[in-house]
């Protein structure tokens, strides 16, 4: 018993870190300074390099070789993940950090919405009912009702660029949901599935850095370096460790640590204070996303709202973390 709740708290330790630590990286993006290709390109290439080493270490380097089905899976989640990262590190120049990352982290909805219709997993009123919540909250974490602390109209261009990001957001979003779905579905290793996202964004994008110029400034390296050994690297090593250790409710909660350490890092490092109607939205947000993974057990609760945890009500996890 005490030996399992040690293993509980040193877990919750190792997730904590792991989400304060992404909490970060886009300051990383940012004050690299480089094209969101370029950036994401460095990112699977250094992530892929530190990965590789923690597996050689750890004896798992073996476990790195996949085939067929499997590799195919690896492969396709791979480029949906490189599609992500692009997307959402092109929304970090155009949107405020931390609300990029809150709008991104609505993507448990799109998970239950593809389950639904792609797996004919049925969806509860509950979880209905959370996902109205989570989209009114969505609203007011984004800024429209405010224009985002500034008076920018329709035909303004810095109202038009935080549309572009918040599309941008909400299509990563999109792309996170789908990435993890089908991660779910092959079954592989989230260490492993993570080193080959890596590996396939490296390939894919190599010739963007050749073609449009590699950075000259060292400094540019040394943001970068720490997009892949730091944010995908040992991040991930963190998250892994930990959710090894803990229920999954315990994982669903922790999950807000990330973007609300983006919230916070946004407005220590950029000025980026939220408003009181984002704060409204973001708290929203979060309780609709907690309410959607532990539905209500009451004796009298419909029989959908008990039945075993589905593939939509565990949309935690780093295999598709951005």
């Amino acid at each position: 018993m005490e030996q399992g709740k040690a293993s509980a708290h040193s877990g919750q330790r190792w997730m904590v870190a792991g989400s304060l630590l992404l909490g970060t990286l886009g300051v990383f993006v940012h004050e690299s300074g480089q094209h969101p290709l370029t950036a994401v390109w460095a990112r699977c290439l250094f992530g892929a390099l530190a990965l590789g080493a923690w597996a050689a270490a750890t004896g798992q380097a073996r476990a790195l070789r996949l085939h067929g089905r499997a590799l195919g899976a690896a492969v396709l989640t791979g480029l949906l993940m490189v599609l992500n990262w692009s997307l959402f590190f092109a929304a970090i120049g155009q949107v405020p950090i931390g609300t990029a990352t809150v709008v991104v982290h609505a993507q448990p909805f799109w998970l239950m919405a593809l389950a639904a219709w792609w797996l004919r997993e049925p969806v509860s009123r509950w979880q209905m009912g959370a996902a109205a919540v989570a989209m009114l909250g969505l609203v007011l974490a984004t800024g429209l009702g405010t224009g985002l602390g500034t008076p920018a109209g329709p035909s303004d261009a810095l109202g038009e660029g935080r549309a572009l990001g918040l599309g941008l957001c909400l299509a990563a979003s999109f792309t996170y949901a789908v990435a993890t779905l089908l991660a779910r579905q092959a079954g592989i290793a989230p260490l492993v599935l993570a080193w080959w996202q890596c590996v396939v964004g490296a390939v894919v994008l190599t010739a963007w850095p050749l073609v449009h110029g590699l950075p000259t400034a060292p400094a540019a390296w040394g943001w970068l370096l720490g997009l892949g050994v730091l944010h995908t690297g040992l991040a991930y090593v963190l998250l892994y460790e930990g959710m090894a250790r803990l229920p999954a409710e315990r994982i669903a909660v922790l999950q807000f640590v990330y973007p609300g350490a983006a919230l916070l890092v946004d407005w220590a490092v950029y000025g980026q204070a939220l408003d009181l109607l984002q704060c409204l939205g973001v708290g929203l947000m979060a309780a609709a996303l907690w309410a959607s993974r532990s539905p209500p057990s009451a004796p009298h609760a419909p029989r959908c709202w008990r039945k075993k945890r589905s593939i939509s009500a565990e949309a935690s996890g780093p295999e598709a973390s951005v």
